[in-house]
């Protein structure tokens, strides 16, 4: 149970820099292609170098009605129901969740090689693991409360009312 423990604090903190640095490059990387995009829109809609090329184009793509749109869509042909519908989704449900909290004991902590293990197990290398483990503790540091704080997941969800 202690190595199984072990790994999952390890695997929460090195999730902690992972997903900060993928949002923030997601971000970045959006930003980016929306000015790209305009910048090609003033000019030719392509560009063709020597390495990379980049296009616009306008597609027409079926998606499927928003919540919200079909609600007042159904709200204005059917009202009297619509009121009833509104009444219904406006009610709150009692849901309940499972949750596992975990952490380190005071005064103890997890090994370099607890890391590693982590970081093997989702396909690195053990050298691209031994050469990403420094930088991944000094940005999970940085991002990260106290080492002593308790953390949860959520492991279960179940619904109380009789009626689902």
């Amino acid at each position: 149970m202690e190595e199984q423990i072990i790994k999952l604090v390890a695997q929460d903190r090195i999730e902690i820099p992972l997903s900060s640095m993928y949002q923030k490059l997601k971000k970045a990387k959006k930003g980016h292609a929306q000015g790209l995009a305009s910048k090609l829109d003033e000019d030719s809609k392509e560009f063709e170098g020597t390495r990379v090329f980049a296009y616009t184009t306008e597609e027409d793509k079926e998606r499927a009605r928003g919540m919200k749109e079909a609600v007042a869509e159904f709200c204005t042909e059917f009202p009297k129901y619509g009121t009833i519908l509104k009444g219904k989704i406006a009610e709150k449900r009692v849901r309940s969740e499972e949750h596992l909290y975990f952490g380190v004991n005071p005064g103890s902590r997890l090994t370099a090689d607890d890391y590693m293990e982590v970081m093997q197990s989702i396909g690195l290398s053990e050298g691209t693991a031994r050469s990403l483990y420094p930088e991944l503790m000094d940005i999970s540091r940085k991002l990260s409360r106290s080492r002593d704080e308790e953390r949860s997941v959520i492991v279960g969800r179940y619904s109380t009312d009789d009626s689902e």
